[in-house]
């Protein structure tokens, strides 16, 4: 039981990771108040950050509880 847990958290992590990687980025400071602008009246790819958003979260929370029972066995 020990190994299929082992194997899925790793298989989470990476998928994590990736997830993480794969969305943009914040825009901080002056030029995140020019472009932020920009962005809101043009549009932005919201529903791909959305989406891997939600990925990550999921993906997370399945982290958190395969790293529980790793330690509870």
């Amino acid at each position: 039981m020990r190994p299929v847990i082992l194997v899925l958290q790793i298989l989470v992590s990476l998928g994590l990771i990736a997830v993480v990687l794969l969305q943009s980025g914040k825009s901080a400071g002056l030029s995140g108040t020019i472009a932020g602008g920009a962005e809101t009246l043009f549009g932005k790819k919201k529903g791909l950050d959305e989406f891997l958003q939600k990925i990550a979260i999921i993906l997370a929370t399945a982290f958190l509880v395969l790293t529980l029972l790793m330690v509870l066995i």
